[in-house]
């Protein structure tokens, strides 16, 4: 009987295969879509066997992108993007961004799932509302039964008073649903809940369901990111606890969240809300610790609430969730699903796979660099610049020195004896020997990442007892630069240099190469050339990148750059047109000058030419002229011209 309910629950469930997801590009839906992209439909009705479990422990938690192509008849992830410039994830089928309403519905209504994620994005709870209404009103229209299935979150519970009053200890479980009383910043998501279960309730081909999401942890870090990225860039002295610390926060994985999503797909429950939470019963403290005590300092502070508001890093929403005092238990999804359980026990217990999992997504590589080279090479400012390129730690031997004597000074400082002093060393010798083997296999690790770098500076020792001699007196004095003492040091790194065993013989055995830089031949005082070149063999930085600071201050920087830039283009350009236009001014002048020049030539050459024709004229012509015009004007004939013409050929001195 119970193979053929199996059987008859894998039939109505093998139709179905389109998944919507809303926000593809966040932390929650993205992390949900890629898991249910490697699913198989109908999965979860098997029981998973001991073996399965034993090769699930041994697997890593995140499906490779690669291993989603091989299976057949998984989901097919459709959704929407958040943001313009995003990416379509490779898990996704297809994605939808700035898209109407109208669109939008036609791409539901193929969908045979529809998931709205509002646990990170409270503005999604308006849409996931119309959405439902919206695929309610064409049900009349569906060929087969769609599921909806809104993620929500615990904090729609953050203010129900205790089941029993004298015992504040019972969790919540699903059943208590009805008497959840909302956190007041959650009124929407509570909203978006009823609606959801109110129109489940009409007809068979659509099914509506509520999952109250606890806090989400796992891969790149959800909420507790904000610690984990404080720890790992190791700037403050202990990690913040917000309060006293000892507020119970109900927590998923956001794996195993995925995997509850995924057996609500494969079974349809009757049951219509249900909490997702791990088994765990872990206070705000208990994770800042264990993440503290794993990556960071060791050390946790607690701060008052009211500074908890003033970290920009962590959301209204964000703190919320980590100040809610709550317990609650997965009755439901404990006693009915076949979830394949990456932290089932919950964080603290789950940390060492927890934090391999967040270095992975988020390509948190340890850089390990060490620089070596005779004195004055340039290694302390060498270094010094690598660390902050890099956000490495800059070690220094003086300071490694002074910490060793402190640590030694106190192992040997007098104890009072007793048993339970005796038995606390065993324990505490006991974790060392734990945190020792930790350590080692994360040197060995790391070591086969290829991310330890041996950088080798060098120079001749003229180079060095120059570089050394036109130091300022300010800075060689109280060092070892001073003439005797630097002498000796260089002349006793040359002598242990010329050895077989040698620090840099060593690296090369183990496979470690060093970078060699000839200091001395790069003629740059300032070892820019020799940093850029450091930087270029060793690659990008393997951290998180800039801050929101340094961005704006890139941003800013490059901003000052480009106008910076502009404004020599166009003080070049006006330059360039200043220098053309006094050229051509210059050419116009000494045009018009050269035409004045001509034409003055030319009338000299004129007036040098016209003297002997004027000679003539005034010897020969113009006397019997003038004197034929005077008679004419005494005369006054009726044509006056035939007159002059007359009177010059009568009175022509030739023929006279």
């Amino acid at each position: 009987m119970a193979e053929e309910e199996v059987a008859a629950a894998a039939e109505k469930v093998s139709r179905i295969q389109r998944v919507f997801i809303n926000l593809l590009d966040s932390y929650s839906s993205g992390n949900i879509g890629k898991f249910l992209s490697n699913c198989v439909v109908g999965a979860s009705l098997e029981e998973i066997t001991e073996e399965e479990e034993e090769d699930d422990e041994n697997k890593s938690a995140l499906p490779e992108a690669s291993s989603v192509k091989l299976k057949e008849g998984t989901f097919q992830i459709v959704g929407t993007l958040s943001k313009l410039e995003s990416v379509q994830p490779d898990f996704a089928v297809e994605t939808y961004t700035t898209i109407s309403r109208e669109d939008l519905l036609m791409h539901l209504l193929e969908c045979d799932v529809i998931i709205y994620n509002i646990s990170e994005n409270p503005q999604q709870a308006e849409e996931a509302i119309w959405a439902v209404s919206a695929l309610n009103e064409e049900v009349s229209h569906f060929e087969k039964r769609k599921v909806f299935i809104l993620v929500s979150t615990v904090m729609t519970w953050a203010r129900s008073k205790p089941l029993d009053p004298d015992d504040s200890e019972i969790p919540f479980t699903e059943e208590d649903y009805r008497r959840r009383k909302h956190h007041p910043n959650f009124l929407d998501h509570i909203n978006a809940e009823k609606m959801v279960l109110k129109f489940g309730k009409n007809t068979k081909k659509f099914t509506t369901y509520v999952v109250a999401a606890g806090l989400q942890y796992g891969v790149e870090g959800g909420i507790l990111h904000y610690f984990f990225k404080i720890a790992w860039l190791g700037e403050v002295p202990a990690l913040p606890v917000f309060g006293d610390g000892t507020n119970v926060i109900p927590a998923i994985h956001v794996l195993d969240l995925a995997g509850v999503i995924q057996n609500i797909i494969d079974h349809v429950p009757k049951l219509h809300y249900l909490v997702a939470v791990d088994e765990s019963v872990h206070t705000l403290e208990d994770l800042v610790k264990c993440i503290s005590k794993n990556t960071g300092p060791g050390k946790i502070q607690k701060i008052p609430k009211e500074n908890a508001f003033l970290t920009k890093d962590l959301t209204q929403e964000c703190l919320d969730h980590l100040l809610v005092n709550l317990r609650m238990e997965a009755l439901f999804v404990k006693e009915n699903f076949n979830i394949r359980w990456v932290a089932q026990t919950g964080f603290v217990e789950n940390i060492n796979n927890i934090l391999k999992e967040y270095k992975k997504s988020r390509g948190l590589l340890p850089i390990k660099i060490c620089i070596l080279g005779p004195p004055a090479v340039g290694k302390s400012s060498i270094a010094e610049a690598l660390a902050k390129h890099y956000k490495l730690h800059h070690i220094k031997l003086k300071d490694v020195i002074a910490e060793a004597i402190a640590k030694l000074e106190a192992i040997v400082t007098p104890k009072d004896e007793g048993e339970d002093e005796e038995e606390g060393e065993e324990e505490e010798e006991e974790e060392n020997v734990e945190d020792a083997q930790e350590l080692l296999d994360g040197i060995k690790e790391s070591m086969e990442q290829n991310a330890e770098f041996v950088c080798v500076l060098d120079a001749s020792d003229e180079f060095l007892k120059e570089r050394v001699m036109n130091l300022p007196e300010s800075v060689v004095a109280g060092t070892h630069y001073s003439q005797d003492r630097f002498l000796r040091a260089l002349s006793n790194y040359r002598d242990l240099n010329t050895e077989d065993e040698t620090v840099i013989n060593y690296f090369d055995e183990i496979e470690i190469h060093p970078i060699h830089i000839d200091v001395g031949k790069l003629e740059d005082p300032q070892n820019r050339l020799a940093i850029k070149q450091l930087i270029k063999e060793i690659g990008e930085p393997r951290n998180y990148g800039l801050t929101d600071e340094e961005k704006a201050e890139e941003e800013r920087r490059a901003a000052e750059e480009r106008l910076a830039k502009e404004a020599m283009e166009e003080a070049e350009r006006e330059h360039k047109e200043a220098v053309e236009q006094a050229e051509r001014i210059a050419r116009w002048e000494e045009w018009n000058k050269r035409l004045e020049e001509v034409k003055r030539e030319e009338r000299e050459l004129l007036e040098a030419q016209s003297i002997p024709l004027r000679n003539y004229l005034m010897t020969h012509v113009m006397p019997t002229l003038m004197q034929g015009l005077n008679e004419c004007c005494k005369v006054r004939p009726d044509d006056p011209v035939d007159f002059l013409a007359e009177y010059l050929f009568k009175n022509n001195p030739e023929m006279q």
